[in-house]
């Protein structure tokens, strides 16, 4: 999706679109790109909310009227600086569980306007356990080896990524599903700001880190088949996380 550049509304209206065009075909849940209704920008002062908010009472509102499970991210008002967060929101309106993005992009000064989160998001989709993670994120591992570690099998993330950096976009959500045997949903923006250049290139690589779907350049509603039993196989046939050592590597580490 390409936002509406700091306009919520005209941002949120688009997403509508997508959202019953996704609820009518059969989705369980659709997920937007990292700040869509603002466009990223790590330096703007703008439209920073409460989860009751007008972007996160919107979705809700949209969820339930097309009974689908949404995923989008906000800037959250905390103190002192805000949260980059994502609320996954159920079929019903509620909000089944956020998480605030841990890794803030310290080369364009995030960590310095943004408060890092903390904890984990973790939500069920039907019998699929589920996380999320945003964006640069995707560059640290040990975030999505703690996911596995409780038994997630997907991961949804989504990104500001941008153009000039697509091919580690594409080798890491290929490499986290392999190394964590998960389902790694990157939705990434589209379209030219004031902050970069960025390219779609939506995707979702499988427990075995073949990427299964991939979305061009522009705008696209693009659907993906994810199954538990893919997750639960790989991990039984070949059982990687049994065979960590997080114990050894946090000594290592001193």
């Amino acid at each position: 999706m390409c936002s509406a550049w700091e306009d919520p509304e005209k941002s949120l209206a688009k997403a509508e679109v997508f959202i019953r065009h996704a609820a009518a075909s059969g989705a369980d849940i659709i997920c937007f790109p990292e700040q869509f209704a603002t466009g990223w920008d790590p330096k703007s002062r703008e439209n920073i909310e409460d989860p009751d908010g007008r972007i996160v009472t919107a979705l809700r509102s949209a969820a339930q009227d097309a009974g689908i499970s949404i995923i989008g991210s906000f800037r959250e008002q905390t103190a002192p600086t805000p949260r980059n967060t994502a609320v996954v929101i159920a079929g019903d309106g509620s909000v089944l569980a956020s998480y605030a993005k841990i890794h803030l992009f310290s080369p364009a000064g995030e960590d310095r306007a943004f408060t890092p989160g903390t904890n984990l998001g973790i939500f069920r989709l039907g019998t699929m356990k589920c996380g999320m993670a945003i964006c640069y994120d995707l560059r640290f591992p040990e975030l999505f080896s703690a996911y596995a570690a409780r038994g997630v099998q997907a991961i949804f993330v989504p990104a500001a990524w941008p153009e000039s950096r697509i091919r580690h976009w594409e080798l890491f959500i290929s490499a986290r599903a392999a190394e964590n045997q998960m389902y790694i949903v990157g939705v990434n923006m589209t379209g030219t700001t004031t902050v970069d250049t960025y390219c779609g290139a939506s995707m979702t690589a499988d427990p075995n880190g073949t990427i299964i779907s991939r979305a061009g350049g522009a705008e696209q509603l693009l659907f993906t088949d994810l199954d538990p039993a893919v997750a639960d196989a790989a991990r039984s046939l070949f059982p990687v996380i049994k065979d960590r050592r997080n114990a050894l590597y946090r000594d290592l580490s001193l």
